[in-house]
């Protein structure tokens, strides 16, 4: 009998695993929306999403320049709803999104619209409706594929 509860415990430790949930870690005493660390438990299958640039949104503007594609708030909006797309047509939502990495251009003479990145951003992450918060990391580049682009983002989600 003895052998048989210690097979049967053994057998149900990879489901115990595969139950456990994402961990997020936020970092103590601040509202900043992003975790400072992100554990997946084994077992679990990790989604790299490829990086996503923004759509034209201002058909009026002159084909190619940075108006027809908008502001830094209304490109990292664009790109946060053709992730959330992407994810949606593989059964997951920007709440399994534990990683994140996002490319930020500065225009010519200006500095990085880090404001308007975050406008944006807040409207999909550490909302009442979205409250999961990712690992990221934001870098400024000297440019993106598109001159007009101001901003790229990637993430890995994790399917739970």
């Amino acid at each position: 009998m003895k052998k048989l509860a210690l097979a049967a415990a053994i057998l149900a430790l990879p489901v115990a695993a595969q139950a456990e949930d994402v961990v997020r870690h936020l970092t103590p005493g601040s509202t900043f929306p992003i975790a400072r660390a992100v554990e997946v438990p084994a077992g679990k299958t990790t989604v790299y999403v490829s990086g996503m640039v923004p759509k034209v949104t201002n058909e009026a503007a002159p084909k190619g320049s940075v108006e027809s594609y908008g502001d830094m708030k209304t490109q990292t909006v664009s790109v946060l709803e053709s992730i959330e797309a992407t994810l949606k047509d593989i059964d997951l939502t920007m709440g399994d999104v534990v990683k994140m990495q996002v490319y930020l251009v500065a225009p010519e003479g200006a500095a990085a619209d880090f404001k308007g990145f975050m406008e944006g951003y807040t409207q999909f992450f550490g909302t009442e409706a979205q409250p999961k918060l990712p690992a990221r990391s934001a870098m400024i580049v000297d440019a993106l594929v598109n001159p007009a682009w101001l901003v790229e983002i990637e993430v890995t989600a994790v399917r739970p």
